[in-house]
């Protein structure tokens, strides 16, 4: 049976914010562009390690839930190295994988964490919501990235029809 090449698309997003820290446990600061690194993360990041989680995202409609408690947090208040909008991250799933800008893959490997101690948000607004919508992932392929990319879901090639066009072993969904 032939295949009439169509995807399921899901709606594409982009980045808002990108953030990085010289040591952990603090709010990141804001930066325009930076290099995420095949293997290890975000340049220039505290956390940037090999491991499986080299690089953390957030959507901003996360980070918007705090600012309606009254808050003052925006990107990065929550350690968060990629800030984004357009896409539900919390639906990705662990294995999805990610394309930001033009060329960097980032594989999705953990949703969520445990955290140990209260942070600071915690302490004023009673709760966090990384340890429920923050994710990590590694870094499969490594690239500049800027403030305003694409952020896109790619689908790996065992889930699409026989005949679908692949992308460098994946294709965007």
């Amino acid at each position: 049976m032939k295949n009439s090449g169509a995807v399921d698309k899901m709606p594409s997003g982009r980045i808002v914010a990108i953030s990085i820290s010289k040591r952990k446990g603090v709010r990141k600061t804001n930066v325009p562009c930076a290099r995420l690194v095949e293997g290890t993360g975000l340049e220039g990041d505290a956390h940037a390690s090999p491991g499986l989680r080299q690089v953390s995202l957030m959507g901003l409609a996360s980070i918007r839930k705090i600012v309606d408690l009254g808050l003052s947090v925006g990107p990065g208040d929550f350690a968060e190295n990629i800030t984004t909008e357009g896409i539900d991250l919390l639906s990705v799933g662990v294995g999805s994988r990610l394309i930001l800008g033009q060329e960097a893959v980032v594989e999705i490997t953990q949703i969520g964490k445990v955290c140990h101690q209260p942070c600071a948000i915690y302490y004023q607004a009673g709760t966090c919501i990384f340890p429920t919508e923050g994710i990590f992932g590694v870094v499969i392929r490594g690239a500049d990235i800027k403030v305003g990319d694409a952020l896109e879901v790619l689908a790996s090639p065992s889930s699409l029809p026989v005949e679908q066009p692949v992308l460098n072993g994946f294709v965007k969904k």
